[in-house]
């Protein structure tokens, strides 16, 4: 799919969707085929290998020039599953430059472009091609802190079921999430190679402004690696911690029905050696044997049951 974009100086800077592709435009791309990859590649002048490369989810961050073209590729988180909360993937998000277009292409429509074309970023305008992308990078290690802060939530909700849970439910979700701040460093930190190079200002010429603002996407992409390390530390710890008390919550349990198990063993002990014609004295000929018999195995039976929680396993 294609979309293509322009800002409209006379009307504010509004963000317009056009049908034609014309000079200082924003060319969006989502899992385009091969015929629309033709297309670009054609009327914008553009390297279709670098377009191509672009269609393989696990194309690494980095920054490559050919043929008056800059490509800047970065990784973006992207929600993989619905029904799980915060269970994420990232996915690379390329972004093109040259001397009148600019385009970028992902295999997914990503949520990050919506304040663009909401008009929510300051100071946003498709013309000014590298502050464009200095804001998208910006935007981009925002969301990680964003999500990031989602996920913490996330596990201190979890922390509360776990002290009495008894199934794997729960750490199995633990687990994805750990997964997920795993992708997230890996992105992190790849993303964090591409700012400093960046940074060194001989890739795509820069403004005073534009340095500025790419300090600030640098400085929130190193907080979102140190946050994503602490979570992941924090994460494998309550891990274990609560692998260890599934384990004797479900030890707990296993006693408890031993115990009682041993405890109603003793009226039925009682009941079947009295039911093999055992000769019973005196007590056999009273009238109240019964109600005396079914006294000892009640006494019996509370006597173990102090025992058992004498000992804990009650």
């Amino acid at each position: 799919m294609i979309n293509i974009y322009r800002t409209n100086k006379e009307n504010m800077y509004k963000v317009e969707k056009i049908e034609n592709i014309e000079k200082l435009c924003w060319i969006e791309m989502i899992n385009p085929t091969q015929e629309e990859i033709q297309k670009i590649s054609e009327q914008t002048n553009t390297n279709i290998d670098l377009l191509k490369k672009l269609l393989d989810e696990e194309e690494l961050p980095r920054i490559e020039i050919e043929g008056g073209s800059t490509l800047i590729v970065i990784d973006t988180p992207y929600i993989i599953d619905n029904q799980y909360k915060h269970k994420y993937n990232t996915y690379p998000l390329g972004l093109i430059l040259n001397d009148e277009y600019f385009i970028t292409v992902s295999l997914k429509s990503l949520d990050i472009f919506d304040d663009f074309k909401k008009e929510k970023i300051k100071d946003f305008d498709i013309k000014k091609k590298t502050k464009f992308v200095i804001q998208i990078l910006l935007h981009i290690a925002s969301l990680y802190q964003l999500e990031l802060k989602a996920i913490n939530e996330d596990i201190n909700k979890k922390e509360k079921t776990l002290y009495k849970s008894t199934n794997n439910k729960e750490l199995v979700t633990l687990l994805n999430i750990e997964k997920t701040l795993t992708y997230f460093i890996t992105s992190l930190k790849a993303n964090d190679v591409v700012l400093e190079k960046l940074n060194k200002g001989n890739l795509i010429p820069m403004y005073e402004e534009d340095l500025n603002l790419l300090e600030d996407a640098i400085i929130e992409n190193k907080q979102a690696i140190e946050m994503a390390d602490i979570y992941r530390e924090i994460l494998t710890s309550m891990t274990d911690t609560y692998a260890t008390i599934i384990s004797n919550n479900l030890n707990d349990i296993m006693k408890f029905l031993a115990s009682i198990t041993i405890i109603f063993s003793v009226p039925t002990m009682i009941s079947s050696m009295l039911g093999m014609n055992v000769f019973l004295g005196d007590i056999g000929s009273n009238p109240y044997s019964f109600i005396i018999i079914i006294g000892i195995s009640v006494l019996l039976s509370l006597l173990l049951a102090w025992i058992f929680k004498k000992k804990g396993m009650l």
